[in-house]
């Protein structure tokens, strides 16, 4: 798997675990959702972001271009 599908994967998963979080647990749980957009939306702008170079850590290898 790519690091930009793992990256999809961790980000989605993330907002449902908070979404289910707030409505289950505690309504704070949607700050959470805002750092993993906030997080996403800086992304699109300065192509950083912290968890891609985890993943590249990790041994995951980024999308070859077609």
């Amino acid at each position: 798997m790519t690091i930009e599908r793992m990256l999809r994967m961790i980000g989605g998963g993330m907002v449902l675990l908070s979404l289910i979080l707030a409505i289950q647990v505690n309504i704070h749980w949607l700050y959470l959702t805002a750092f993993v957009g906030l997080n996403l939306f800086q992304s699109a702008f300065t192509n950083w972001c912290p968890m891609v170079y985890l993943l590249e850590k990790l041994g995951f290898q980024r999308c070859q271009p077609a």
